[in-house]
């Protein structure tokens, strides 16, 4: 194991180095926040393909391939769909915005008043989302080391916390395209060919597995369905994902490139899926199914090849989980502590906000540490996260991309109505149950449409405002310069 043992090591060492580096470059707000908005197409598929693809994507993915057969891709497959939806239909405008979070959109579209009680519901959602990535160290430290949870948890963590609060966006913008490249390499490139070819190749596969492992609706049509509506929305309205598409350098950049990184996931579920299988094949009688990444690595690669794949599988958490801590402390500080203060001062100068937001960073990874040793169930803490965020927030964010007549008020019903609604059917059928976001959403619709009729129109001066920043007339642009190519 020592070859592999230096593949990574040698990987963690450049992450914090990389860190170092992003540290030199992030002097401004806008280059700590969302990386001086100046990325290009190839920089930018790679990072939004990392954050989107975590440990859920590649362990969770590679596991219902194990439990489902090709089927199980349909999660990872809805990933990919919402981020092809974001890119093609919104991201263009949600770039020409300028803003830095979702409740800066909310707070623009509607006239100010909605951004505390979003900001609430999102920085809950990404600090959920950046706990569960992180518990996915236990797991890959386990494989590597034999180490303990609780130790494994604390340094994985310490490492993305340390690169994160470094250099912010553009020291997570580097790590992630290193971790694009690795994730590439180790699991499409590597992992999939081999775990097919240790199987027996397609044909020994479908010799062995029952026929529902190769039917692409195996895992039924409810469950699909749930998939599409939480994650594929969630792609939609998620801090962390939107603050990626701030990072683009223009609208083309958001649009083509995203969709490049949509596709991308398109194939990384169809491969996790053909790894679970064949794992399926090869260790019939696992007692867990997300247990399948983990033992056909450690069991069928061989020296070197096992330590880039665990690499890639670091690589895929890490992603994750630096993206959802900066989207955390980002939505802590600027929609939530910075407003109970009173402390937003439009037009106030960037750099004297670098610190601000880098100390929330540290904070918020210390709560996502302490957190993440605490709890135990991790499918349970991200159905709550995503149930919140879609059953509270996608209401009033598409509602204020797509009708005029949306109000503030309408923005405030729904998000509370909503939020209320799946924690109480939460509650009553159970926090996995599908009942919760389902009818939550409906509840946050109507809450939305009859109170926005019921209410005056919002003023023409703040629509007039949004439908300026909405094609790019930004105050923004005319005092930051124009950066760049990259």
């Amino acid at each position: 194991m020592a070859v592999d043992y230096t593949v990574i090591v040698v990987y963690l060492v450049g992450m914090l180095a990389m860190g170092w580096w992003g540290m030199r470059r992030a002097r401004s707000k806008s280059e700590f926040l969302v990386a001086g908005r100046r990325l290009g197409p190839a920089m930018y598929s790679g990072t939004m393909a990392a954050i989107v693809l975590g440990g859920a994507s590649t362990i969770g993915g590679v596991g219902l391939g194990y439990k489902y057969g090709l089927s199980g891709a349909w999660m990872v497959f809805a990933i990919g769909l919402g981020l092809l939806a974001l890119s093609v239909f919104f991201s263009a405008r949600i770039a020409r915005l300028k803003v830095y979070t979702v409740s800066e959109m909310l707070d623009l579209r509607y006239g100010g008043r909605a951004g505390v009680i979003s900001g609430v519901v999102m920085w809950a959602y990404t600090l959920m989302l950046a706990v569960t990535s992180t518990i996915a160290y236990a797991t890959i430290f386990d494989v590597l080391f034999d180490m303990n949870r609780t130790l494994a948890i604390v340094l994985g963590g310490s490492i993305v916390v340390a690169y994160s609060t470094l250099g912010g966006m553009w020291s997570i913008t580097l790590t992630d395209m290193v971790q694009f490249v690795v994730k590439t390499i180790g699991v499409l490139l590597l992992l999939l060919p081999i775990a097919v070819v240790k199987a027996g190749g397609f044909s020994e596969m479908k010799a062995k597995l029952p026929t529902e492992y190769f039917d692409p609706l195996g895992i039924g049509g409810e469950t699909i369905f749930t998939y599409v509506l939480i994650y594929t929305f969630g792609m939609l309205i998620g801090q962390d994902i939107w603050q990626r598409v701030f990072t683009a350098r223009d609208d083309r950049t958001a649009k083509w490139g995203g969709t490049v990184a949509g596709t991308y996931c398109l194939a990384y579920a169809v491969a996790g899926a053909v790894i679970g299988t064949a794992a399926k094949v090869l260790y019939p009688k696992l007692a867990n199914p997300d247990d399948a990444f983990a033992t056909i690595v450690k069991d069928e690669l061989p020296i070197g090849v096992r330590g880039l794949v665990l690499a890639a599988a670091l690589a895929a958490v890490m992603s994750t989980s630096s993206g959802a801590l900066i989207a955390c402390a980002t939505v802590a500080n600027n929609d939530i502590w910075s407003r109970l203060r009173g402390l937003v001062r439009p037009g106030g100068e960037e750099h004297d906000e670098v610190k601000g937001n880098r100390v929330f960073i540290l904070i918020m990874g210390l709560a996502v540490i302490g957190t993440a040793i605490a709890l135990n169930n991790v499918v349970e803490a991200l159905t709550v996260a995503y149930n919140l965020l879609v059953g509270g927030l996608l209401v009033p964010i598409l509602g204020g991309l797509l009708w005029k007549r949306g109000t503030v008020q309408g923005a405030l019903a729904s998000v509370i109505v909503g939020g209320l609604a799946v924690i109480g059917l939460m509650a009553a059928y159970g926090i996995l149950a599908n009942e919760p976001v389902y009818y939550g959403l409906l509840a946050s619709l109507a809450a939305y449409v009859v109170v926005s009729l019921a209410t005056r129109p919002t003023d023409e001066r703040v629509l007039a405002v949004w439908r300026d920043r909405l094609a790019g007339k930004s105050p923004e642009l005319a005092s930051e310069p124009v950066p760049a190519h990259q």
